[in-house]
């Protein structure tokens, strides 16, 4: 990332300098000042821009615990993106200000409020669990800031509680589990057993999925977020004998229930879909335990499309691993925002003006065809990606898009002023 020094000292040095000039001194003084106000005023156009402080872009993600993966993907996306477009977006050096939220609402609220105040950004990315992104979005919208979250996305935000300022390059929550639904229809299965964390994102997740599934639900259970032992839950799905278990399990969670459902002989026995359980974040310490496993997914790092051939490449190169959904949906951010800062030439202090520039963005998206709906949400595919056994190990393999129904009831919701 490119580096701008603020250079001031050549106009506060004269006015010193002229300061220090002995009273009898005085019209030399006055020259001295005139002069170097006139030598300021006429350095190059070049040499201002130079001066000019970078562009700060709040980020803050879910950096450390259980879930730190996800967020850790999202900002690596992020830095990746600038970094190969230089240290900059649209054309205008950025300073990403980073923040740890540690998946608490209220510290997530106190960070937005000092990136606001402190620090000056009218740009904040990012954002991991619904949670967080409830407890910061009115506030950070009701202050003028454009919030572009890359993976967090409350259905109430793309419904009725949608905002001009509010964008997202992921999906809405009932939104990503009503594949799912789809998902276990087109696999015939009649009876499924659903399982989720009790938190806002986990009571979206049943609810989608309820909402596109055309069987029966055997069962619908809560866990405890990070939750670390399912033993109790799982001799329960057994006992129920389903014809397919949903789950929903972001970062360490998946990775505990998926090692658990193994062990218990269950994978292989009673047919697993996930979303966002088994993935890029997960799978590195799942491995071959995750075999056999179907998951719902907006992204898969095979992926036939020029611009995720390169974003595959490049990431994997600078981190040593795949790309999740995460990071993919971070990237698009980043992609997003280099188009719309590029329309405005840098000048984000009008957020009308940035609105309107990041809704009429024409960008190439790792996932394929994008645009935004009428809530700002995308217009986006999901995919069918099993994951199998490769020449090196577990690997993710797309069997092929999951058709999504034509309208979306939640965007209607949406009344944008």
């Amino acid at each position: 990332m490119t580096v701008t020094f603020v250079r001031r000292s050549s106009r506060r040095g004269g006015i010193a300098a002229a300061n220090r000039t002995s009273s009898t001194s005085g019209t030399r003084a006055a020259l001295a000042v005139l002069g170097a106000l006139a030598a300021t005023a006429c350095l190059p156009a070049p040499a201002l821009a130079a001066d000019a402080a970078p562009l700060k872009i709040g980020f803050i993600g879910t950096l450390s615990g259980p879930g730190g993966a996800l967020g850790q993907d999202q900002y690596d996306a992020l830095m990746l993106a600038v970094e190969q477009k230089g240290g900059k977006l649209g054309g205008v050096p950025v300073q990403i200000v980073r923040q740890d939220d540690q998946l608490k609402p209220d510290l997530a609220l106190q960070e937005a409020q000092q990136l606001i105040s402190r620090d000056g950004v009218k740009i904040i990315t990012g954002v991991t669990f619904s949670n967080v992104m409830m407890a910061i979005h009115k506030p950070v919208t009701s202050a003028g800031v454009v919030l572009i979250g890359s993976n967090a996305g409350p259905t109430q935000l793309a419904g009725a509680g949608c905002s001009p300022l509010f964008f997202s390059t992921s999906w809405n929550n009932d939104e990503l589990h009503e594949a799912g639904g789809q998902l276990a229809t087109n696999l015939g299965y009649k009876r499924v057993y659903v399982m989720a964390p009790n938190y806002q994102a986990g009571r979206d997740a049943v609810s989608g999925f309820k909402r596109d599934y055309r069987g029966s639900i055997a069962d619908e259970v809560y866990t405890q977020v990070n939750q670390p032992d399912y033993s109790a839950e799982l001799a329960q799905l057994q006992a129920a004998q389903p014809d397919a278990v949903y789950v929903f399990y972001p970062g360490g969670m998946g990775v505990n229930f998926v090692k658990q459902y193994r062990q218990a002989g269950l994978l292989g026995k009673i047919p697993l879909i996930s979303v966002s359980t088994i993935d890029g974040t997960t799978l590195p310490a799942l491995k071959e335990i995750a075999v056999g496993a179907i998951t719902s997914s907006p992204y898969s790092p095979d992926l036939k499309n020029p611009q995720n051939t390169q974003f595959v490449a490049a990431f994997t190169k600078k981190y040593g691993r795949a790309p999740s959904m995460y990071a993919a949906q971070s990237y698009d951010a980043a992609t997003l925002l280099d188009t719309a800062i590029a329309t405005v030439k840098g000048n984000v202090s009008d957020s009308k003006a940035l609105r309107q520039a990041l809704a009429n963005a024409k960008f190439e998206s790792v996932r394929g065809p994008f645009s935004f709906d009428a809530n700002q949400f995308p217009r986006a595919g999901f995919y069918r990606v099993d994951v199998v056994r490769g020449a090196n190990g577990a690997s993710f393999e797309t069997k092929g898009p999951i058709v999504p129904k034509v309208n979306n009831p939640i965007a209607q919701q949406c009344k944008m002023n």
